[in-house]
């Protein structure tokens, strides 16, 4: 791909034999808006029915940028639901868009689908969306799907958008972001290429759903001992013990420094919140006087750490630092093999929320974890588990890396081929 010189309209990068500007439109040029419902999801099921509904929250969390009704799981509105005043004109067309107008962060806000496959199915858009079908020839099918993308159409929507706790936007203000593009061969040379590297990054993603269900598989057949190891001579490991934790392990959380004395903060020691205990860098540092005069505790990499309460409740990590931990954090340390420890508890993290939170954000307990029963098996089984676990989660773990260089790189593309 050749460079460009940075002029009106033309983009950092292109493909060769192209070098004229790029056309600029107002939305509503191209595109015009057909009627949406306002069906719930208790409207909705993914059983049966004849009419299928594109609700948001999907747009949001599960649909592809380039819509393919073979590949979504997309629900069925319920037979109940009285679908006569559907006109045929507001059935989904391939060409369409369908634009979420509303969203709790500027992230999702205005995230858009293209449709390319519908394979003769009935398909409506649903609450908060707004179907935009194209009305002019000048942009290609599939090409919208990666402008409405591009940094420049985000900030546009951003800028538009309206609201405190949920943002919306409007089909007034909508009608009037610029779109920006070129003739239709260049057009046809951008989809092609990029949709191999959606191709790339979707087939990235079924090898690590692959492998998180082959480890979820794995780790209930060896806890539940369906699975076995053998000894290094090939004899039979002695049976397992039931424990309690606390028979195992010793425990420890922390505490905050408070937040008004500034001589606390930006100091040297890393400051581990129960939403960080995964992370290798932190943002938030206290001071040996924080440390002192506080009941925070100091923690080493290599400690379990569990947290208690917040948004990442239940979650377990080994620390990848020196720091210390607040009082969300609870520290667990063990002369039994930690990796196996580490490997119980994450299994078993979704069980011990659903017995010990009820609705909402709730909070765990020293208490609890340190109550919890374990099946115990010697050391050198528990070692041969932890290892195989523990070499499963490294494989996972350079896929998800994989993946992020996929996902960096077509953010680049996206900010460098377009306007």
């Amino acid at each position: 791909m050749a460079k460009t010189n940075k002029i009106f309209n033309v983009p950092n990068l292109r493909f060769p034999g192209f070098d004229g500007e790029w056309e600029e439109r107002k939305f509503n040029s191209i595109y015009s808006f057909k009627k949406t419902n306002s069906y719930s999801r208790e409207n909705l099921n993914y059983e049966k029915g004849e009419i299928k509904n594109i609700h948001y929250g999907d747009i949001h969390t599960r649909f592809n940028s380039l819509f393919d009704v073979d590949v979504e799981v997309v629900p069925f509105i319920n037979k109940e639901i009285d679908t006569k005043f559907i006109d045929e004109d507001n059935y989904l067309k391939v060409g369409d868009l369908v634009i979420a107008d509303a969203s709790e962060d500027y992230n999702d806000i205005g995230k858009t689908i293209e449709i390319k496959n519908l394979n003769q199915e009935k398909l409506v858009a649903g609450l908060h969306t707004f179907l935009a079908r194209k009305e002019s020839k000048e942009i290609v099918n599939g090409f919208a799907s990666f402008l409405m993308k591009t940094y420049a159409l985000r900030i546009q929507i951003m800028k538009i958008a309206q609201g405190t706790k949920v943002l919306g936007i409007s089909k007034g203000r909508l009608e009037k972001i610029k779109l920006t593009f070129p003739e239709i061969e260049e057009q046809y040379k951008l989809v092609d290429f990029l949709t191999l590297i959606d191709a790339r990054i979707q087939t990235q993603n079924k090898i690590i759903h692959h492998l998180q269900s082959l480890i979820k598989g794995f780790s209930q057949k060896l806890f539940s001992q369906q699975i076995r190891f053998k000894d290094d001579n090939g004899n039979d490991f002695p049976e397992w013990e039931e424990k309690k934790l606390e028979e195992i392990c010793s425990f420890f959380s922390g505490g905050t420094p408070k937040s008004t004395n500034k001589k606390y903060y930006n100091g040297h020691i890393p400051f581990i919140g129960s939403g960080n205990i995964s992370d290798s860098e932190v943002i938030s540092f206290i001071t040996d006087e924080a440390l002192n005069s506080s009941s925070a505790k100091l923690v080493e990499a290599g400690d379990l750490l569990y947290a208690l309460y917040g948004a990442t409740s239940g979650e377990v990590a080994i620390s990848k630092i020196n720091g210390a931990i607040n009082q969300a954090v609870l520290c667990i340390r063990t002369n039994q093999n930690k990796q196996f420890i580490f490997q119980f508890l994450k299994l078993y993290k979704q069980r011990i929320i659903k017995t010990y939170i009820q609705g909402g954000q709730g909070n765990l307990s020293a208490k609890i974890i340190k109550e919890l029963k374990i099946q115990l098996p010697s050391k050198e089984e528990q070692t041969k588990l932890a290892n195989f676990l523990s070499s499963l989660d490294a494989k996972l773990e350079k896929e998800k890396q994989l993946l992020e260089q996929y996902q960096q790189q077509k953010k680049f593309l996206l900010q460098n081929l377009f306007v």
